[in-house]
């Protein structure tokens, strides 16, 4: 990624996450959603936003309902903040790994709690 897409990037992310408290007053949000990441095309002119929901399978994909649909007012307000020739689309998406980690953790824990203490 260059140094100009990871700036990008950086202000996208903090924009997003000050909307979602400041301005979106979707109810399928509240204060569960946070944005992890954003990945932008070389371009500039897509952005994938990855976001954490807590809560249940239901409660992300209310979440994503709700992004989806403030995505193009999103969009608008962000083109004079962010001063490009274009306003990235943003697709936004769930971010996996928080639950894939936990997921590792609890493998390693089991394992940990099946190894047979050592004869000494």
């Amino acid at each position: 990624m260059s140094r100009r897409t990871e700036q990008v990037s950086g202000v996208l992310r903090e924009e997003i996450s000050r909307m979602l408290l400041e301005e979106i007053q979707d109810p399928r949000l509240g204060r569960l959603v946070t944005v992890a990441r954003v990945e932008l095309s070389s371009d500039l002119e897509h952005a994938q936003v990855r976001v954490t929901v807590l809560g249940d399978a239901a409660a992300a994909d209310d979440a994503l309902a709700g992004l989806q649909a403030a995505a193009g007012y999103m969009r608008r307000k962000l083109g004079p903040r962010l001063k490009l020739r274009t306003t990235p689309e943003l697709k936004f998406m769930l971010d996996e790994s928080i639950r894939e980690g936990d997921h590792v953790l609890d493998l390693l824990n089991a394992l940990r709690d099946h190894e047979t203490p050592p004869n000494g």
